[in-house]
């Protein structure tokens, strides 16, 4: 009696075991349509990559609330209602019918059965989703049938990749595969490297002079040189396209290998030519644009090559008029030339490629913030020296003092103005400093490239001033260099405590050094002879009180050791 109730126990618990999974096979969704073949796959699930919509191997969340993903394989998108349920509430069941048929464990295979304007998706038997005419984005074009065939392609083929993700031999088959692939590939660049490398060599020793000696230089010289720069420069782009190329090859094999990757692996090789595709078409589509550019800058050009030309008339005087002269002609072919570039940028700048887009627009507003808050110095030189240059303060070749620098000027530049002093010297003094201090122009009022020759002494009371002029003058026309028409003259500037101040004023000629410094230096060695000849002490230095003799130096010590007489 045992025996018979331990029976029918078993036929009863067998009996309800087999209603539940009969229970279970019953559609979770009333049945819906399939997916699209390869063609109709856009009429329900747009390509998504798989960073937008990641999913576990069993499935997964979506980024799409109305989307279904298995092994992150886009599979459908839900668009229409059934039963009351909503888009996103079909696809949340969907995804939950999956992950309950997965676990079973089944072989997975995925049917299709059509009725009553639905169609329902089964693996292993048991509907999982299903698809109705409103789920397809143009029904026009493609039956329900058709819909549903093509998501059912998609579905198997994540299905499987499911199931093979579990599979120890298929893994180790995928690592094996992977293994030899990295192999192949780093020989294949190791090759490219060393084809480069010949290239390179080859290249060189082309270009490079027969028997190693150094040949002229040549138009021909140049022009190899130039060709063999572009030939490696050429050789290193395609090296580097060829080594990236295999390396994305390479990327796309190994993620393929294996399930739980492979949908990222055949989207990586897609990736890089729609990328390259992108690329293409924007260097096409930026062509009209560039033409445009490149014509506003040459007319550019050619417009300031045309000031420049006029202006370099009027700079070696072939040219003068009232409002421009040979002082002014340069800054003023400066300025203009700035203009004119400044609005042939602002007119190119629309046909620049990616002028439009928001990058370029934040560098450009990056780059005014920077100029406005680090260029105000600059520009303040720039104004500073466009006002020396107006104002006609200085001009090239003239001997001038500003501030403690004496010398000759060079240069009237934008930023700083150049001296050279008589000391082996080139100062550069921002026009800033130059436009703010005095300026004392030894070569302005004196033509023909002269300039004014003064100096200062201080003789005491006890010396007749009219003998310290005529020493003066005397002085002045021992010096060779120093011009007597127009004569020299002696003013008496200031009558101090102790002594007179005498001030010698005369103008180099000619043959005059062309530093103001070796004219000074010999003028002054003239005056010391001068005076210690008169016996007349020059009280120059600090006066404390009369010397018993008067500090001078007798002729026959002019030229005491290691001086030697003059010839």
């Amino acid at each position: 009696m045992n025996r018979k109730r331990s029976r029918w126990l078993w036929v009863a618990a067998w009996f309800f075991a087999a209603t539940a999974a009969a229970q279970g096979t019953a559609p979770l969704v009333p049945p819906l349509a399939p997916p699209l073949p390869p063609p109709l796959a856009p009429a329900l699930a747009p390509a998504v990559a798989p960073a937008l919509a990641p999913a576990s191997a069993s499935g997964g969340a979506s980024a799409d609330d109305d989307s279904l993903y298995l092994n992150r394989r886009p599979i459908v998108t839900f668009r229409g209602a059934l039963l009351g349920r909503t888009p996103a509430q079909r696809a949340a069941l969907g995804q939950a019918a999956l992950q309950t048929v997965l676990a079973r464990g089944g072989p997975g295979e995925v049917t299709v059965w059509i009725e009553g304007g639905t169609a329902g998706l089964r693996v292993d038997g048991t509907v999982v989703f299903n698809l109705v005419p409103d789920d397809i984005e143009d029904p026009v074009a493609f039956s329900l049938a058709e819909a549903a065939e093509a998501v059912r392609a998609r579905l198997q083929k994540a299905v499987t990749e499911v199931k093979e993700a579990g599979d120890p031999q298929r893994i180790g088959v995928g690592l094996a595969m992977s293994a030899l692939a990295v192999l192949i590939t780093a020989v294949l660049m190791a090759g490219l490297w060393r084809l480069r490398g010949l290239v390179v060599r080859r290249t060189t020793s082309a270009a490079a002079p027969e028997g190693g000696a150094r040949a002229p230089a040549s138009a021909w010289l140049a022009l190899g040189q130039h060709a063999q720069t572009l030939a490696h420069a050429a050789a290193g782009f395609v090296t580097w396209a060829l080594l990236l190329l295999l390396a994305d090859l390479c990327i796309a094999f190994v993620l393929q290998q294996f399930a739980y990757t492979r949908p990222w692996g055949e989207r990586s090789t897609q990736w890089l030519l729609d990328l390259l595709q992108q690329f293409a078409v924007a260097a096409a589509g930026a062509v009209p644009g560039l033409l445009s550019a490149v014509l506003v800058f040459v007319l550019a050009r050619l417009l300031t090559r045309v000031c420049t030309a006029f202006m370099a008339r009027v700079e070696v005087g072939d040219a003068s008029y009232g409002w421009l002269d040979a002082d002014t002609a340069g800054p003023t072919r400066r300025v203009i030339n700035f203009v004119i570039w400044l609005f042939a940028l602002a007119l190119a700048y629309p046909f620049l490629p990616g002028a439009s887009s928001e990058a370029f627009k934040g560098v450009s507003v990056l780059a005014g913030l920077m100029l406005s808050l680090g260029a105000s110095g600059v520009v303040g030189q720039i104004v500073s020296g466009l006002s020396v240059m107006y104002s006609r303060t200085l001009r090239p070749g003239e001997y001038v003092k500003i501030g403690d620098v004496e010398g000759t000027v060079r240069t009237v530049g934008l930023f700083a103005t150049k001296v050279h002093t008589g000391l082996g010297e080139e100062v550069s003094l921002p026009n800033a400093v130059v436009f703010s201090q005095p300026v004392r122009n030894f070569s302005r009022l004196v033509g023909d490239g002269q300039f004014i020759l003064h100096t200062a002494v201080t003789i005491g009371y006890a010396t007749p001033w009219r003998q310290v002029h005529a020493m003066l003058l005397e002085a002045a026309a021992r010096t060779a260099g120093v011009a007597q028409d127009p004569a020299p003259y002696v003013v008496q500037t200031a009558l101090s405590d102790f002594y007179v101040e005498y001030r010698l004023v005369a103008q180099a000629d000619r043959s005059a050094p062309r530093r103001r410094a070796e004219a000074i230096n010999r003028l002054l060695g003239h005056i010391q002879d001068v005076f210690n000849e008169n016996g007349v002490q020059i009280m120059s230095p600090h006066y404390r009180s009369d010397p018993p003799a008067p500090q001078v130096v007798p002729p026959e010590q002019w030229f005491a050791a290691p001086a030697k007489r003059p010839d």
